[in-house]
């Protein structure tokens, strides 16, 4: 986690933000699915959170060493995407930084999918799933969030984003096809 690369959303008129965000970390999942990428991590330098508020911001940072994150962006996976971004080369992390884990959260959001799942695992009617789902549903997520379609399974979902606390010193570990993990960090600056 020596480098990284700086991708900055351009405004375009015709579409939001948070739809072109959705569009390039789509992009990048299955750029790291392929690559079976578990190397690179990635951050949101400009997310902000709250209920109102939460976005990922315009800017996405990937983290990495230099020789992957080359080897990353010769790779075609900005194809259809390069109007719209303001890609900047790969970039030595500055020494004085801080870390922070970047993960995924999941909340119950109340899908039919996952009421049909809780009825099927405590053997209760659908309709009872539903209603006891309900309540924790109805809670305001304050997260900065993406919707992207999973390259396994094919289901568009909204991919909750977390910035764990600043720490002083990195931990090492892997990261999955969204460049998130529970346990490694990245440079945070």
């Amino acid at each position: 986690m020596d480098h990284y690369i700086d991708i900055r959303l351009r405004s375009d008129p015709d579409f939001p933000e948070s739809m072109l965000m959705g569009a390039l970390y789509g992009k990048l999942h299955r750029a790291l699915f392929d690559l079976e990428a578990n190397d690179i991590g990635v951050s949101f330098p400009d997310h902000k959170i709250g209920v109102r508020a939460r976005t990922p911001g315009d800017r996405l940072r990937l983290h990495g060493s230099k020789e992957r994150l080359e080897q990353l962006m010769a790779m075609p996976w900005l194809a259809g995407m390069r109007d719209h971004v303001q890609l900047e080369a790969v970039q030595p992390v500055p020494a004085e930084v801080s870390y922070r884990i970047v993960r995924r959260r999941q909340f119950n959001t109340g899908s039919p999918s996952r009421a049909k799942r809780y009825a099927k695992r405590h053997g209760i009617e659908f309709d009872e799933a539903q209603r006891l789902m309900e309540k924790p549903a109805e809670r305001q997520i304050a997260l900065p969030f993406v919707q992207v379609s999973s390259r396994s399974s094919g289901q568009r979902f909204a991919l909750f984003i977390e910035h764990g606390e600043t720490q002083s010193q990195p931990t090492a570990g892997s990261f999955n096809h969204y460049g998130l993990s529970s346990e490694a960090t990245v440079p945070w600056f």
